[in-house]
């Protein structure tokens, strides 16, 4: 069952929905966590290693992971979504589902 783990900024909106999505899926584990020191869950490496594929809302996102941790045999799927929803907006889980849809 693959890991899946998916990072924003302060993991309050964007990548908890996206967690979200995947609760109870039969195929896959999901978690999120933020890049921000504000973060709510903040990342770490013990998340990457933990992850089979790390989704990341922003390319800002994507390359702090690779300054920052050993991500080198991680597949980094940019999903290009921008900070302008709230936890779980329907227009959010829209476009998470539509980005995501290969996965759910």
């Amino acid at each position: 069952m693959p890991n899946l783990l998916f990072i924003c900024s302060k993991n309050q909106w964007r990548s908890p929905t996206a967690e979200l999505l995947f609760k109870g899926h039969q195929l896959h584990n999901a978690r999120s966590a933020g890049t921000s020191d504000k973060a709510r869950i903040k990342l770490n490496q013990k998340l990457i290693d933990w992850a089979d594929v790390v989704f990341v809302m922003e390319y800002k996102h994507r390359d702090i992971i690779k300054e920052h941790f050993d991500a080198r045999h991680k597949q980094l799927l940019v999903l290009n979504i921008e900070d302008d929803y709230q936890f779980n907006d329907p227009e959010l889980v829209e476009i998470l589902k539509a980005g995501l849809a290969d996965w759910l």
